[in-house]
């Protein structure tokens, strides 16, 4: 198993398309083999699916993600854990562990709802990963 998650300062960061780095986490018999940090060179929303894909990576992880990229995720096979927030090192554990706190329905509207973000507290343009309400 091969797991990415978008990264900042060793935290989930919150828009998947707007990720300057992935920490990618090598799994073996259930627990982390390996892990490093890439950058996606600025790849965009609909891109980074083909670039997680060409590093093998199979599950991601992440805070607010929108449509378009769930689905570029699924038709690459990806599995997807939406709506995450805290420290990246600690999602990936309790997702090992079964005990991953995350939404099956995360949402991205941004790009219909600009005012959603003044209610969810995110200011980087992005979304934050609260249960699917405001997921980016």
């Amino acid at each position: 198993m091969k797991i990415a998650v978008p990264y900042e300062n060793g935290r989930v960061f919150q828009h998947f398309g707007h990720t300057e780095q992935f920490k990618i986490y090598d799994v073996e018999n259930g627990r982390i083999a390996g892990e490093r940090t890439t950058d996606p060179a600025g790849s965009g929303h609909g891109a980074l699916a083909g670039f997680l894909s060409g590093l093998g990576v199979d599950t991601l992880i992440c805070g607010g993600i929108g449509a378009g990229a769930q689905e570029a995720l699924a038709q690459a096979g990806i599995r997807l854990y939406g709506g995450v927030t805290g420290e990246a090192d600690e999602a990936v554990r309790a997702l090992l562990a079964g005990t991953l706190d995350y939404s099956a329905d995360v949402r991205c509207s941004h790009h219909e709802h600009h005012g959603e973000h003044e209610r969810c507290g995110e200011d980087k343009h992005g979304c934050a990963g609260n249960g699917g309400h405001c997921g980016g």
